[in-house]
């Protein structure tokens, strides 16, 4: 629970509270990141549903959209956009760290900060057709699994900036493997249960493997231009991660 509680107040705006901090816990936190993400996830699929109940689907996603960026203050975003900026372009590796420092957003942060929004969105409306149960199962799975990719590129990589530098040092260290088994339980144990509910099977094996190349793809991309991730390169993972398993959900198969 006190890691649980680490992770929340990590990774959303959620007004938590603990009586003492330990730099140890914030390494060890990540292993329910997943679980954070099933709540972000659960938030956002309760107000899309409710909105369907009373606007066009489209409106409806917006709504749900901002009701998740909101929860999070945005934290993934801005990774994604200082990732894009810093690696977009072709330069090297020391000036590609800097970008990602700069506070400023440049065009291809932009372009990438606001396809993302878009095409999450897109799929959002299209789940607000679909049957509620696929919906909210959808909602959960893209931000559990897609934070247990952002854990799993971050045991399989070193950390690939300046650690003394690093806004959260306690992730600049090396995260135990364990905590990465511990991360993908929760997101096997959310896949049973949407199972058991009556979850198309096919979807719930899609939106694993979706998660698994984003994750993937991002490990070799930070790793061939960084040498490792960094904290926005996780937020990246983490919303690429997000579109693929709402993709998978979204196919017609």
């Amino acid at each position: 629970m006190r890691l649980f509680l680490v992770a929340l107040q990590f990774l959303t705006r959620l007004p938590v509270r603990l009586s003492r901090f330990e730099p140890a816990w914030l390494n060890d936190c990540v292993r329910h990141f997943p679980l954070v993400g099933m709540l972000v996830g659960g938030v956002g699929a309760v107000v899309l549903l409710a909105a369907a109940q009373l606007w066009p689907a489209w409106i409806a996603a917006v709504l749900a959209l901002a009701a998740t960026v909101a929860l999070t203050g945005g934290f993934h975003e801005d990774g994604l956009a200082d990732t894009f900026d810093a690696l977009g372009g072709v330069v090297p590796r020391d000036k590609a760290l800097a970008i990602m420092k700069d506070s400023r957003i440049g065009s291809y942060g932009a372009l990438a900060l606001g396809l993302s929004l878009l095409l999450r969105a897109a799929l959002l409306a299209v789940l607000a057709t679909r049957p509620a149960l696929l919906a909210a199962a959808a909602l959960l799975a893209s931000h559990a699994f897609a934070r247990a990719a952002a854990v799993g590129v971050m045991v399989s990589l070193p950390y690939g900036g300046d650690a003394e530098h690093a806004k959260a040092k306690p992730l600049a260290l090396a995260v135990a493997p364990r905590n990465l088994f511990i991360a993908l339980a929760w997101c096997a144990l959310l896949a049973l249960a949407g199972a058991a509910c009556g979850v198309y099977r096919p979807k719930l094996l899609a939106a694993v493997i979706a998660a698994a190349i984003a994750a993937l793809l991002m490990r070799q991309w930070l790793k061939g231009r960084l040498g490792g991730y960094t904290g926005d390169g996780l937020g990246a993972t983490e919303q690429l991660a997000e579109i693929a398993v709402l993709l998978a959900f979204t196919a017609t198969f």
